[in-house]
């Protein structure tokens, strides 16, 4: 869900890279204040009760639009993750896909699309895509609540700002091939306590109740599909690095080393997921637009 070109080493411990000479105004989101994400206290309005139930659909998808929904016209969500999978605490940490002033950067061109996209499109490409389900309505309930939200975490920012944070840090990989038995070891070392020895995740309480995961899946028919940024080893790499392990990583003070993270995002995206299918199967119709870490399709590199 998020691009990535890694043209210059960011030091995560020291601070993010400056940015680029640019007429935009410029938010760094590193030292922008977090907005309040107890909506307890907001008055009781029309749009804000909007605001709150598009959080609950962020936090809680699977809830709301999960695979297990008893009325089938609400499946929107192939698998029973939540957007706050990867859009961590409620899409307000910096390099955690945050989502403070997305609503002012839209609409701008999406290079999977090869056309200039509106919010409403980029939300559904999560759908369809990372969480292998299907568009959800532009005038529906859910949608006008998600952009709701967006909309509250994005006051203040200048629409158009250049957002520093708003995806992954730029972090340059390791020169070599990742080294997946090191992954391996990683893995069990530091992952598997959140996410199970067998990668599948931990769910709140059990198949069938709506509820979904307390750590997601890694991999699996539950997990990110191979259409998800997350099926990509550069995007896992830079997300683990200053993400991961959970409560202990921060963007300036990573956890776990390059080779460490690098490895462990190589271990995991080794293993099988839903397949990239049907419309999904045709993102990047200039190839040259794909990421150079992208495994599918034309101009795909060679393992080894």
């Amino acid at each position: 869900m998020l691009a990535l070109l890694t043209s210059g080493e960011t030091k995560a411990a020291d601070a993010p890279a400056a940015a680029p000479a640019t007429d935009r105004p410029v938010v760094d989101l590193t030292t922008w204040p977090t907005p309040e994400i107890d909506l307890s206290k907001l008055p009781d309005t029309e749009q804000n009760r909007m605001i709150k139930f598009g959080q609950e659909l962020l936090t809680h998808t699977s809830e709301y639009l999960g695979p297990e929904m008893a009325d089938p016209s609400k499946r929107y969500a192939g698998t029973n993750m939540s957007c706050a999978s990867c859009h961590r605490a409620a899409a307000t940490i910096p390099y955690a896909a945050p989502l403070i002033g997305t609503f002012g950067a839209y609409p701008q061109f999406q290079p999977r699309f090869g056309k200039t996209v509106t919010l409403e499109n980029r939300i559904n490409l999560c759908f369809t895509h990372s969480l292998s389900g299907r568009a959800i309505p532009e005038d529906s309930k859910e949608m006008k609540a998600l952009m709701a939200y967006i909309e509250y975490l994005s006051i203040g920012v200048p629409k158009g700002a250049k957002l520093i944070g708003e995806k992954e840090m730029v972090v340059v990989e390791p020169k070599r091939a990742a080294n997946l038995e090191r992954g391996e070891t990683v893995f069990k070392e530091q992952c598997s306590v959140c996410h199970g020895e067998d990668g599948l995740g931990k769910r709140v309480g059990t198949k069938g109740d709506r509820k979904g995961y307390e750590f997601p899946p890694l991999w699996g028919p539950d997990a990110t599909s191979e259409s998800a940024s997350m099926f990509r080893i550069l995007s896992t790499f830079q997300y683990v690095y200053v993400n991961m392990p959970y409560g202990q990583a921060t963007w300036d003070k990573p956890a776990l080393s390059k080779d460490d993270a690098y490895d462990v995002a190589g271990f995991v995206i080794s293993h099988p997921r839903q397949p990239r299918e049907g419309e999904v199967a045709k993102d990047f119709s200039n190839p040259y637009d794909k990421p150079e870490d992208f495994p599918c399709g034309f101009l795909q590199r060679d393992p080894a």
